[in-house]
This record gives structure tokens, C-alpha cells and sequence, in this order.
């Protein structure tokens, strides 16, 4: 690559345009750097750089699903690509295409250049077909910025993000102020709340460590609701939101629920520390929970299949780990042929699932669950506009014959193809360094 000239395609993560200097990761960040980080580095990020360039990142990993809300233009790049670019070099990066260049004019349009939806109102396709993308956010003013944004509603509060000052324990008149501030926030949009999800790699001060707290196999979510300190905690936060003015359009969903058995004890539970109805519903974020669906639908109003988990344990791959991060390959056939199963297994109750995670904000992915029957999706506010534009610029009846395509392929570079992104880069699994010249 010549001094003159830099263009490299990484992977996009992050939507947005960003121009500045690169610059290896030091901190405090300026407005005019582009920082070349670990993902290591990513926690301790002080300041608001222009854009990120991440070295070697896991996608699914909740330290990077953080940069989401920030809106800072992020793409991840490899060792390889990393050496290549040279720090105090200015360049345009791209978090929409993954593109680093040293070409002006090379980026795609600002989420200011998008139309935004109107708030609180599906957005439509070609044909006409009504599309929620509702906001997930973690704290009143990202709920302010989603109805900004033309939210739907407020999909996804993850409310074990919600934490008091100096470490102290969560109790009643802390989540009462909190609820009370991101309903107001977001008004009139409803809100739906995730009951409070600890897991190991989103640990709260306030807790220790949990013995037998191992990733998505050990205990986390509702599997630690009975035990102290998380049962006061849940038993607050139940407290808060039962207390809420009802003009607040409210709703509550149960975190990791497995099987049924476990779904309809804690349904009852929640319910029965409840003065007044509230709509209710089950996160699935495991193959057992999601094969399972049919049945869950008499026990709970809506369900949400959380695919950062659900791809995690279908692919038995930790979500946190980089040197895995090809395991979780969104662009798998495999992965859409089980999201087909699931939908055809709702039928007409297809209306009451909600998709949350990276998978529907990702390149090419919106119109193939659409095309799947997918019609309501819990993102990231500042990726809004850009799926809005993909619903408004899709034809479901297009969208159908996609997603058959993709069902059909055979591997993740055919489904690249199909829908025009570039293929992951390396192989879907681990590949020994030698394995070019053995093959």
C-alpha cells in the first residue's frame, strides 16, 4: 500500500461517516482521532472520538454491543489489516461498509441525511407491509434520543444497566425514579422493560461474584432470581414498576427462560407480585427455549428471541471471545434455515415475536427476515434510519424469494453473494496458520 494510497475493506459494525487522524489507543480520545484499539482498551475509552478502528473484536461480545448507543462510526479489522494502517494518517472510515480510505467523498451519508420515521408509527415497504423498529437503550436520555430517532417504541430496557452512585444496592425509590425518568423520556412510546439479566461478563458492583456464574451455561438471568442479593432486587424493581403512573404504557419481560415449565412458575410469580395487569413477556435466547416456542404462547402476551444468545449456543461458540468470532457467523445458512423453522412454528402468532440483537442491524441481513415474516425488531437508536431506509426500499414479496435463496444455499460466501455484502473475512472455524499448504 503506497503512502498516497489506502483502501481497505473491514468489517462494519458501527453505521456512520467519521474523518480524522489515526491514532493508536491512548486516552483521553480527541474529536478529531481515529483510534486504533483492542478490545480490551474499549472499557477503559475516555472522551468521544471521531471513529473507531477495532483490532480483532468479537461482534457479539457485550463490551462491543455497548458501542452500539455511542453512534461512533466503528469497524473491526484484523491484525493483518491493523499493521497496514499507518498512525497520524488521516482517513475517511465508513462504519456502514466497512471502507478506511484515503478518498474524500467515499463515505455513505450521515444518519442526519436519512429521513427518520415518525415516532410511535411503523415504518412500510414498497408494498405497503408495516415494520416496528423499536429502540433498545439502556438509560432515559437513549430513550429520548430513540423517540428522536423515530423509534416505534422501546423495545429492550436492559435494566441491570440502571445502577445507583457509589456501588450501593438497587432498591425501590432508585427504580421508581429510574422507570419513572425513562417513561417520561420516551413518551408517549411504550416501554418494555427486561426484568433485571445478570450475567458473568455484566456483573453489577453491588453483586459478587456468583459461584457456578459461567456464561451462557452457568447461572445468569432468571436462574439467580431466587437467590439473595438478586431476589430483593427483582422484588424492587417489581415494586418500582407496579407503581408507575398508568398512563405509562408499560410492559416487563423475563429474562433466559429455558423450558416451559420454568416460563409458566416464573410468568406466575411476576404476576403475582403485580396490584394491576401488565403485558408480560418471555426472552428465548436458547435453541431449547426457541424450538419449544409454540407452547409458550399461552403463558405470556409477546416473546423476544434474543439472537446474540441464540446464535452463541447454536454455534457453541462464547459471544466474548475473539479468537471464536468467526463461529458466529451471521451470514450462515444454517442460521436463517432455523429462523424459518422458528417463524413457521409461530404461524399466526408470528405478530407477537420481536427480534433483538446485532443480527437484524447487520449488512443485508433486515430484508431476509423480513422475506422470513419478521416484522418487529429491538435495535441500537443511532442505527434507525439506516434499517428504516432498508424497509422503505424493500418489496416483501422480493424479500420472500431472498430469504428462499439464502435458505437454500450451501455455505456463508453464497449467501454473501445473494445479498451483496463482502464475505467474513477467514474461514467460519478455526484454521491452523498452515493449513494453505496442506489444502
Amino acid at each position: 500500500m503506497s503512502a498516497t494510497d489506502l483502501h481497505l475493506f473491514a468489517t462494519p459494525y458501527v453505521s456512520g461517516c467519521a474523518h480524522g487522524g489515526l491514532r493508536r489507543a491512548a486516552q483521553p480520545a480527541g474529536a478529531d482521532d481515529i483510534l486504533i484499539l483492542t478490545q480490551g482498551d474499549v472499557v477503559a475509552l475516555r472522551g468521544r472520538p471521531a471513529g473507531l478502528v477495532v483490532v480483532d473484536g468479537a461482534p457479539l461480545s457485550h463490551t462491543l454491543l455497548a458501542l452500539l448507543g455511542t453512534g461512533i462510526p466503528t469497524v473491526i479489522v484484523t491484525a493483518a489489516q491493523a499493521a497496514a494502517l499507518p498512525a497520524g494518517r488521516r482517513v475517511w472510515l465508513d462504519g456502514t461498509t466497512g471502507l478506511i480510505t484515503s478518498h474524500a467523498g467515499a463515505c455513505a451519508e450521515q444518519p442526519a441525511e436519512l429521513r427518520r420515521p415518525q415516532a410511535g408509527r411503523p415504518v412500510r415497504s414498497t408494498d405497503g407491509e408495516a415494520v416496528y423498529l423499536r429502540a433498545s437503550v439502556r438509560s432515559a436520555a437513549a430513550a429520548r434520543r430513540a423517540r428522536g430517532a423515530g423509534a416505534a417504541a422501546i423495545g429492550l430496557v436492559r435494566s441491570e444497566f440502571l445502577l445507583p452512585d457509589a456501588d450501593a444496592l438497587p432498591d425501590t425509590a432508585f427504580y421508581r425514579a429510574q422507570f419513572g425518568q425513562l417513561c417520561a423520556a420516551a413518551a408517549p412510546l411504550a416501554v418494555t422493560v427486561r426484568l433485571l439479566d445478570v450475567a458473568p461478563d455484566k456483573m453489577p458492583a453491588w453483586l459478587r461474584a456468583i459461584p457456578g456464574a459461567g456464561g451462557v451455561l452457568g447461572l445468569q438471568g432468571v436462574r439467580l432470581f431466587g437467590r439473595e442479593p438478586v431476589r430483593g432486587v427483582l422484588h424492587a424493581q417489581l415494586a418500582a414498576l407496579d407503581s408507575l403512573d398508568p398512563s405509562c404504557d408499560i410492559r416487563l419481560l423475563i429474562p433466559y427462560l429455558v423450558r416451559l415449565e420454568e416460563l409458566q412458575y416464573w410468568s406466575g410469580y411476576v404476576r403475582r407480585r403485580l396490584s394491576r395487569p401488565l403485558s408480560l413477556g418471555a426472552m428465548v435466547e436458547t435453541p431449547a427455549g426457541a424450538l419449544d416456542l409454540v407452547n409458550w404462547f399461552d403463558s405470556v402476551d409477546f416473546v423476544a428471541l434474543g439472537c446474540n444468545d441464540l446464535m452463541q449456543c447454536l454455534f457453541a461458540a462464547d459471544r466474548d471471545r475473539a479468537e471464536l468470532r468467526h463461529y458466529l457467523d451471521p451470514y450462515a445458512p444454517l442460521l436463517f434455515r432455523f429462523f424459518r423453522q422458528l417463524a413457521e412454528a409461530a404461524a399466526t402468532r408470528l405478530e407477537r415475536v420481536q427480534l433483538c440483537g446485532l443480527l437484524s442491524q447487520l449488512p443485508g441481513v433486515l430484508p431476509v427476515l423480513l422475506g422470513l415474516g419478521y416484522r418487529a425488531f429491538s435495535v441500537d437508536v443511532s442505527l434507525i434510519p439506516y434499517l428504516a431506509r432498508s424497509v422503505e426500499t424493500t418489496s416483501i414479496e422480493a424479500a420472500s424469494v431472498l430469504a428462499q435463496q439464502v435458505c437454500a444455499a450451501r455455505t456463508s460466501r453464497e449467501v454473501a453473494d445473494l445479498l451483496g455484502v463482502p464475505a467474513q473475512a477467514g474461514q467460519p472455524f478455526l484454521c491452523p496458520d498452515d493449513a494453505g499448504a496442506t489444502m
